[in-house]
């Protein structure tokens, strides 16, 4: 299983190791042109800040996403996403191509900074308490549980002051974090994104996936390409299900996961999830290329580790 992480991974100068690639920078040079921004700058040289930018931060996590897993050239047994890198994982189902993947990507990011700029709004991760108590407390200050991403981990997004009013009667047991993004991301506040992005989308012809892609939006494994690409374009105003795509992964017999640069967020929630399970998982955190030759190796050891009969389900 091959994994590519969302917003909020990355990191001044991630890109940095792998642009000492001439052919990898010259494919970096490419996305550039496709996605309007100077992606190698902004992976090499740009502060944190700058990044932290909606508008670029959503093409340069692609970005990586592909540059890695272009020089990676392995046929997982399956893929997904956290967020926005359900585009990275179109791309490695083969439902989209690159150059699509980084113009919906740009589109994406204009669209929800611009949603994002209507009203005051923001995340606020909740780490520990009883689940119920946390989903409750969210729903009663009229917030969206954007994020359920397995045990102890759900992220609230709503306005500055239903934030506000959630961190004064936080539920019981749990520590609350504000998370340093530009908007309620994956709830009602980003529907004027969806409404731009679904335009372009009707223009965007979509293969069916040859590797299965798990959704974010339940957990599924779907193969038809129109509905991937519906679901990743609802899905920027949707809540992350990443919960649900964990437990996919056990039913699918998922025995290792490879995480796509800026590694370390999703197998560092996988490591939780499974740990003391019944299932063992092998995780990866794929972030330089002096990684590729155990990524191979890695990837080798777990092929066709997805029983069929769970796949075609």
């Amino acid at each position: 299983m091959i994994v590519a992480p969302g917003q909020g991974a990355q990191t001044p100068g991630f890109l940095t190791p792998w642009l000492e690639d001439p052919d990898v920078a010259a494919y970096v040079d490419w996305l550039s042109a496709v996605a309007g921004l100077d992606l190698a700058h902004y992976g090499t040289e740009a502060d944190e800040d700058t990044i932290r930018d909606t508008k670029i931060a959503q093409p340069l996590l692609v970005a990586a996403g592909l540059v890695a897993a272009r020089q990676l050239a392995a046929v997982p047994d399956a893929v997904t996403g956290h967020s926005v890198g359900e585009i990275t994982a179109a791309v490695g189902a083969g439902v989209l191509t690159a150059e699509q993947a980084m113009v919906l990507v740009r589109e994406r990011g204009n669209a929800m900074a611009d949603a994002a700029a209507v009203t005051p709004t923001g995340m606020t991760a909740v780490l520990g308490g009883d689940r119920d108590e946390v989903l409750a407390a969210i729903e009663a200050q009229g917030l969206t549980a954007a994020n359920d991403n397995g045990p102890g981990q759900i992220v609230a997004a709503g306005t500055t002051d239903q934030l506000a009013a959630f961190a004064d009667a936080a539920p019981q047991g749990a520590r609350l974090r504000s998370l340093s993004v530009a908007g309620a991301f994956h709830s009602p506040h980003m529907a004027p994104a969806v409404d731009h992005v679904t335009r372009l989308a009707r223009s965007v012809s979509a293969q069916d996936a040859r590797t299965p892609f798990l959704s974010n939006a339940d957990g599924a494994v779907v193969r038809d390409g129109g509905d991937v690409l519906s679901r990743i374009v609802g899905q920027i105003a949707r809540p992350v299900r990443w919960d649900l795509c964990l437990e996919a992964m056990t039913r699918l017999g998922v025995t290792g996961i490879l995480e796509l640069p800026p590694a370390g967020t999703l197998t560092g929630i996988a490591k939780r999830y499974f740990r003391g399970g019944d299932t063992t998982v092998e995780t990866l955190s794929l972030n330089t290329p002096d990684q590729l030759d155990e990524a191979h190796a890695f990837c080798e050891r777990h092929r066709a580790a997805v029983a069929a009969e769970a796949v075609s389900a």
